[in-house]
């Protein structure tokens, strides 16, 4: 058996990580995507990679497999600019695993993309990873102390070295004792030259669902709406703990590691995942405007319309000004054709790349009451530049309504803010936050309304950046760079 590895190449993201840093919010995670049975399969992954690209922007690959030879390609960039149509060509195979990539652990380079491929025992492995893991640190240090070599900086590599192990005492038994060691967040696929594989977390913090297309190909992914895009039907989430395994006997699946409690990200409904998706058993839009209607129960704001900054707090604002009788406006018009390449601004003009994309229609907010929804805050900055956009139309009164908690604590588990010093509410008052974005008056919603809007129990989520209530233990050795 061969593995093949095509050219990887880096594109030029400078231009594009301005905009990221001017968007301000949370970073995204990552995103996976796998499908086994399908004679395009690499094209059918690189469509449900496109589905995904909102969970990750810095890089995307592709793995794929025919039964004996597996071929690659990754690159720095998105989804769309790392493929074309002669590189997905030369992906040959009926199964493939691809990743779009944000970073939280390990910097944004070239040999932390992901899938992550290696050769070993004469077979190849590919992972693709989503989550973060607490006890990376641990574990890497007690491999390089038995004489493992390491390539890249990511946590995600520390899953390989960990199945090479054990890999001679089969399959079952190596992803068995592997899940038993690593602690934290991970929802995995997995390919080797003959199978597809993927497996969660017991704990449950990232979604991972199982489609199957007409023709019989199975599709393991992040979120539904990738497997919408490819016309593939949902058949039901990979369970907390459990490990799929998908090959020309079909699927088959065991349950590796049980908890009794279960961690889902109330992040992923709040901001992540994309509102047509159904994650975690409910959909993420009518979930959001739930949100936005809880909103109403706690504070009533007299105003003469309610709007969002698109596209951020777009379905919670719909969910309020339907429960609170208000009308919804559009006042701020984003500017979707912004491009990964104008002219980077000067010093005097650092706000540009926030007013390129999005610009306050004045003749609608001009001497008008506002009540501006957003999901969260994180930092602070670019809400505070927008309000000032806003008061610069001729808003009369500004007010926010956040629908989520203040974010005041860091998250391990793969949203990027693993610092307080990043969060702004971690810092500052709800009153001191008010002061320094330019408001009137903001309301955050509370912890108890955004759980009863969620239709759950409170033991179903991890809150723990609004609480601080961790579900795993943690250390000083957590960080993005924890292993650079």
């Amino acid at each position: 058996m061969t593995h093949n590895q095509t050219e990887i190449e880096i594109l030029d993201c400078n231009d594009f990580w301005m905009q990221r840093r001017l968007a301000g919010g949370p970073r995204e995670e990552c995103g996976v995507f796998g499908i086994y049975g399908h004679e395009d399969a690499a094209n059918l992954t690189y469509f449900g990679l496109y589905a995904l690209q909102h969970r990750g922007q810095e890089s995307a690959g592709i793995v794929s497999s025919d039964g004996k030879n597996v071929h690659e390609y990754k690159a720095m960039g998105l989804v769309s600019e790392v493929f074309h149509e002669s590189r997905l060509k030369d992906l040959k195979g009926h199964l493939a695993v691809g990743h779009v990539r944000y970073s939280t652990t390990g910097s944004s380079v070239l040999q932390n993309a992901q899938p992550f491929c290696v050769n070993h025992a004469g077979c190849t492995l590919a992972v693709a990873h989503n989550g973060n893991l607490v006890n990376a640190h641990e574990i890497r240090r007690e491999l390089e102390a038995c004489g493992s070599i390491f390539q890249t900086t990511m946590d995600s590599e520390i899953i390989i070295h960990l199945l090479a192990k054990s890999w001679r005492k089969g399959i079952d038994e190596a992803i068995y004792q592997t899940m038993n060691l690593i602690k934290g967040a991970y929802s995995v696929l997995m390919l080797t030259e003959k199978a597809l594989i993927g497996f969660r977390d017991p704990l449950g913090f990232r979604p991972l669902c199982i489609g199957r297309m007409s023709n019989g190909a199975y599709v393991l992914a992040s979120e539904t709406c990738a497997l919408d895009l490819i016309q593939a039907r949902y058949i039901r989430d990979v369970e907390r703990g459990e490990v799929v395994i998908i090959d020309e006997n079909g699927l088959r699946s065991f349950a590796a590691i049980q908890a009794k409690k279960r961690a889902n990200c109330i992040f992923e409904f709040i901001y992540f995942a994309r509102p047509d998706s159904n994650i975690f058993g409910r959909n993420v839009y009518t979930f959001r405007k739930a949100l936005g209607a809880a909103l109403v129960k706690e504070i009533t704001i007299d105003a003469d319309f309610v709007m969002p900054f698109p596209d951020s707090g777009n379905y919670a604002a719909v969910g309020y000004a339907q429960a609170a009788g208000i009308p919804l406006e559009l006042a701020v018009i984003r500017n979707h054709y912004v491009g990964r390449t104008f002219i980077q601004p000067s010093q005097s003009m650092r706000d540009f790349g926030v007013r390129i994309k999005l610009n306050p229609v004045k003749e609608t907010i001009r001497s008008k009451r506002v009540v501006i929804m957003e999901d969260s805050i994180i930092r602070g900055t670019t809400s505070r530049t927008r309000i000032k956009a806003i008061r610069d139309a001729g808003a009369k009164e500004i007010s926010m309504l956040v629908s989520c908690p203040p974010t005041r604590y860091p998250c391990f588990y793969g949203i990027d803010f693993s610092t307080k010093g990043e969060l702004i509410a971690a810092k500052q008052s709800v009153e001191d936050i008010r002061r320094f974005l330019g408001l009137d008056a903001l309301h955050y919603l509370s912890l108890e309304a955004m759980v009863e809007a969620s239709g759950a129990s409170t033991d179903r989520f991890c809150m723990a950046c609004f609480n601080g209530e961790y579900p795993t233990g943690i250390n000083d050795h957590i960080g993005k760079f924890s292993l650079e």
